[in-house]
């Protein structure tokens, strides 16, 4: 077989490693596109004056857009036969990413446990992103529900990791360099709130909302070259529960993090992922929204430029974000889509 029809839950073995193809070089181009896509509007990103002003070589690339590329890379070798992808944790943007610079990606497979029903199983793993000089540049953990190539097929023994909760707070402020937040211009930033402005339990409703239409999420997919049959193969998709494509999850994630920045402007870089899930599946033609949650909020010891806000955004589709829905009992109220729970830097 010289073609790759993607694993299957018995083609998993705890421990491995699985080097992903295709080095990317990502450029201006990509960041523009991502722009369109999302229309994200956090100044650091978008200006290499404003960027270079504070402290940074010039305006580093989207974090999300790294994360989709590197996510994108462990897809074939992970994710192709998948039937949801059902979480993340332990989150690390380790270092900035510039234009020009060539991500790839290893993953290890950290757990594994088939199903009740035989017919699937989740498999855990971590994935890291290098850049050219071989430099991390992100980890997280994500866990999938695999499709089994035959539900008769004996089951492995089962292994479910132990993830921590929340990334560590001496953690979180590898991702920005040391900060002249003097030259922090706020005017130009889109809003005058900075650390001290947000107290724990504040909720933020982002109050814009975006309609999801087919041609983005597929220009998304394929820039990211993720190739999961569910997101972008009709002929496929009509074979599974919904009977047509779903929409990449974290196409979900960037429109959250675009939204917020009505309420969070000067929240300018996602140093961490500490758990996220897909909750409800979203279509093209959905309408999304979102609102936030401070979980915390944390001075970083030995940095007085900056401190973190830990946030949980919700988005909902199809509602207003006002009304705040999010857990109800055991589940989630109609429409939620996304729960995430992220560390960011804003100016102190």
């Amino acid at each position: 077989m010289k073609t790759n029809a993607g694993r299957f839950f018995e083609d998993f073995t705890l421990g491995e490693t699985i080097r992903h193809a295709t080095p990317r070089t990502l450029t201006v181009g990509d960041q523009a596109l991502y722009t369109a896509l999302y229309g994200s509007r956090f100044a650091v990103s978008s200006s290499d004056h404003f960027a270079r002003s504070i402290g940074y070589d010039r305006a580093p690339l989207d974090d999300l857009l790294v994360f989709h590329t590197v996510f994108g890379k462990s897809v074939p070798d992970v994710s192709l036969n998948a039937v949801a992808n059902l979480g993340y944790a332990e989150g690390r943007f380790l270092a900035p990413v510039y234009p020009g610079d060539t991500l790839w990606a290893v993953s290890e497979v950290i757990g594994l446990k088939q199903s009740s029903n035989g017919e699937t199983g989740i498999v855990w793993v971590r994935t890291t992103g290098f850049n050219q000089d071989g430099a991390r540049v992100l980890s997280y953990c994500r866990w999938v529900l695999v499709r089994k190539r035959d539900p008769a097929s004996p089951a492995p023994e089962p292994r479910v990791p132990t993830l921590a909760p929340v990334v560590a707070a001496d953690e979180i402020a590898r991702h920005a360099p040391a900060l002249t937040i003097d030259s922090w211009d706020f005017d130009l930033a889109g809003s005058a709130d900075r650390f001290g402005d947000y107290a724990e339990g504040e909720r933020i409703d982002h109050v814009d909302a975006m309609t999801v239409e087919e041609a983005e999420h597929q220009l998304a997919t394929r820039l990211y070259q993720n190739t999961a049959r569910v997101h972008f193969d009709q002929m496929a998709a009509e074979q599974g529960r919904f009977g047509k494509r779903l929409i990449y999850g974290g196409h979900v994630i960037s429109l959250a993090r675009a939204l917020s920045f009505n309420g969070l402007a000067n929240a300018f870089t996602v140093a961490a992922i500490n758990a996220g899930r897909h909750v409800a599946p979203l279509f093209a033609g959905d309408t999304v929204s979102a609102w936030s949650e401070v979980l915390a909020t944390c001075p970083l010891e030995g940095r007085e430029d900056v401190g973190a806000l830990r946030l949980r955004t919700i988005a909902v589709k199809n509602r207003p974000s006002g009304d705040f829905a999010g857990r109800e009992g055991d589940g989630y109220a109609q429409g939620a889509i996304l729960d995430l729970d992220y560390w960011v830097l804003i100016p102190r």
